[in-house]
């Protein structure tokens, strides 16, 4: 297995595709089982589609962190289609991602993977929520 350092991630916090497929698949478990997020899941993916999202989610992940070019969907419209979601449901997401970051990653990959996710999220939520002459 290729060890691979994504931008940001330096020689100490070294990730590679398979630390990254423990995280994703240990994160989805838990997010799937998580009282506020798993009803929005079990609302959006069947059961049956859930290998398929995770071939999609991992396809994502490995372009964003290391160049592959797997992924060619576009993840502000998946989740535009999602009903009821909200910045707090974003942030719970964030939450449960870093803790899985931290269990399954060293510190400073692990803080750097979760950089990127919170950076990632800003800028969908900046799409998603974006309500023109509303003053916050």
């Amino acid at each position: 297995m290729q060890d691979i350092r994504p931008r940001g991630l330096n020689d100490r916090a070294p990730l590679d595709e398979a630390s990254l497929a423990v995280l994703l698949d240990r994160f989805y478990a838990k997010a799937r089982r998580d009282p506020a997020l798993g009803p929005v899941f079990a609302g959006a993916i069947a059961e049956a589609a859930w290998p398929e999202h995770m071939a999609r989610i991992a396809g994502f992940w490995r372009s964003v962190l290391f160049k592959t070019g797997d992924y060619k969907g576009n993840p502000f419209g998946a989740h535009l289609r999602l009903p009821g979601l909200t910045p707090a449901l974003f942030a719970r997401w964030l939450a449960l991602f870093g803790e899985t970051c931290r269990e399954v990653l060293e510190p400073e990959a692990a803080a750097a993977l979760q950089e990127r996710a919170e950076r990632i999220a800003e800028s969908l939520q900046a799409g998603l929520f974006f309500l023109p002459g509303r003053v916050a």
